[in-house]
């Protein structure tokens, strides 16, 4: 387990790197960090847009760019940090990779569902259909933060604007 000062440390910069997908075209606001042994291993921003590829989300990109660096696609004892609570794809691809612990900051409730599926898949449901015992979760790092990235989730947005819809 991290330290409450490490996290805050690494979603910080999380954060960053969302505020830097945010103002650069083809990116969006999601940031992920992934740490090892108190540095960091690979870090990324949502890039769905600018790769065409609807698997570009954060975690996805640093968790490639982490195995491509290690030559190596299992990630025991890293800790992924993201800014926004990983979707059922991320989440797979971390329990795939044995990622150690997922630290994310804003959760579902704190922003517009238009972020999730539209059916109730949980982050915690599939660490625990996996039988993965040795991957630890905590959710709500600085969240308030993370969550001004995000459109509130009491929003009215146009269904036609929305996305993941």
């Amino acid at each position: 387990m991290g330290s409450d000062m490490d996290d805050t440390r690494w979603m910080r910069r999380a954060l960053e790197l969302a505020r830097q997908g945010e103002a650069r075209a083809g990116t969006s606001p999601i940031g992920c960090v992934l740490v090892c042994d108190g540095a960091v291993l690979a870090e990324a921003c949502n890039e769905v847009d600018l790769r065409h590829d609807p698997t570009a989300h954060a975690e996805i990109v640093a968790i490639r760019r982490a195995g491509e660096r290690l030559g190596n696609p299992e990630l025991r004892g890293v800790v992924l940090y993201t800014t926004l609570q990983p979707c059922g794809m991320c989440t797979m691809a971390s329990i795939w990779a044995k990622i150690g612990r997922i630290v994310f900051g804003a959760g579902r409730d704190d922003v517009h569902p238009m972020y999730f599926e539209d059916r109730h898949f949980d982050t915690l449901d599939f660490i625990r259909d996996a039988f993965r015992n040795d991957l630890a979760l905590e959710g709500g790092v600085l969240a308030a933060e993370c969550a001004t990235l995000y459109v509130p989730p009491e929003a009215n947005v146009p269904k036609d604007q929305q996305f993941n819809r």
